[in-house]
């Protein structure tokens, strides 16, 4: 009775493996090309690690009261010069002599009365503010809660936690300018009625670029502090304390150092006094403020012809009007430059002793 059971057993298999054998061959040839693409499909699905951090600090970023305190303080500075600038547009508008009368849309960014400062002056003083914010804990931050040896203890490249930490804040600081300059000339067409010309729309565009470069440098210098020091205290301190001496005690200290060097006899001579202009200008320049505000200016006011000082005769003969966009990025081109060289610097000081430092568990 076992002997037939088992013979049983043995032509059910094989009558199983015929027809499975039978039902592959009736199957087309391009079948098991097809299994191949949706394996392949299921495996291009897979994120990389590098972007899985990165939508890692984005979601953190946002969610902080840290970025929710920072947004509502640009948000509300750029709906207050916004207000400034639309209540006062037509007084601007009825001065004959603008050369910038037809660029009614710069005039958003860039007028005031006095009450308010304009846009461009807000961002150039809470820009600096935003950048240390969202860098300042970076890295000092999740090594002292101990989750930076956890997130190196798995199978991804140490560089991939720094430069994520970089390209989400990136992320976020762009998406917030460009979102805040969108929505200015969606207000200017409502209020106005009228569209931005398409240089209006370029020096726009190009001006909410040049937001984004001069607030990451900030960011790099403050992830610069916070591989430097241990406490995020320390490194936000010295990121504000950075700040403060670029946009205050810096334009008074070279100012005590021209008005050292100068010579009384001399200053009667212009030559003499258009050179130290010169060297002041060049001194000066190396804060990133005043790289930023000058491009910045040069960008959003097309009457501005030149950055340094200029003589009788090279005034004379000029017609006064405003500048193409292509002169104008002439102008800034090397502050674009320099700021992008500084942010990279800062990103390279920082990059080098994080991947050299041991990170060890608490």
């Amino acid at each position: 009775m076992i002997f037939t059971i088992t013979i049983l057993k043995e032509e059910l298999k094989m009558s199983n493996t015929t027809q499975d054998m039978q039902l592959s061959a009736k199957k087309p040839w391009w079948s098991g090309l097809l299994v191949k693409k949706d394996a392949a499909v299921q495996s291009s699905k897979v994120k990389s690690p590098f972007w899985v951090i990165v939508e890692k600090e984005i979601s953190d970023q946002v969610r902080s009261w840290r970025f929710v305190i920072l947004l509502a303080i640009i948000a509300l500075t750029t709906l207050g010069s916004l207000y400034t600038a639309l209540t006062n547009i037509n007084d601007a508008l009825k001065n004959v002599t603008d050369p910038e009368k037809a660029f009614v849309f710069l005039k958003l960014f860039t007028y005031s009365d006095g009450t308010l400062p304009s846009f461009i002056v807000f961002v150039s003083f809470l820009g600096p503010l935003l950048g240390i914010g969202l860098g300042f804990d970076a890295v000092n931050s999740e090594q002292n809660r101990g989750t930076l040896s956890r997130i190196l203890a798995q199978p991804i490249h140490r560089d991939f936690v720094i430069n994520a930490k970089f390209i989400a804040s990136l992320i976020v600081i762009s998406v917030l300018f460009f979102a805040l300059g969108f929505l200015v000339m969606g207000i200017g067409i409502m209020a106005t009625g009228l569209p931005p010309t398409p240089e209006e729309f370029v020096r726009i565009v190009m001006f909410l670029f040049m937001n984004v470069i001069y607030v990451g440098f900030w960011l790099n210098l403050s992830i610069f502090f916070s591989v430097r020091f241990r406490q995020p205290a320390t490194s936000a301190l010295t990121g504000i304390s950075v700040w403060i001496f670029f946009s205050i005690f810096y334009s008074m200290i070279v100012n005590l150092i021209m008005k050292a060097i100068a010579s009384p006899a001399l200053l009667i001579n212009p030559a003499y006094q258009i050179y130290l202009e010169r060297i002041k200008l060049a001194i000066m320049r190396f804060a990133p403020n005043i790289l930023f505000s000058e491009a910045t200016s040069t960008l959003m006011m097309p009457s501005v012809r030149s950055l340094g000082p200029l003589t009788m005769e090279q005034l004379s003969g000029a017609i006064p009007g405003p500048l193409p966009l292509s002169q104008s990025l002439l102008l800034v081109w090397p502050h674009i430059t320099a700021l992008i060289a500084a942010s990279v610097v800062c990103f390279v000081l920082a990059y080098i002793p994080f991947m050299r430092r041991e990170i060890r568990s608490r």
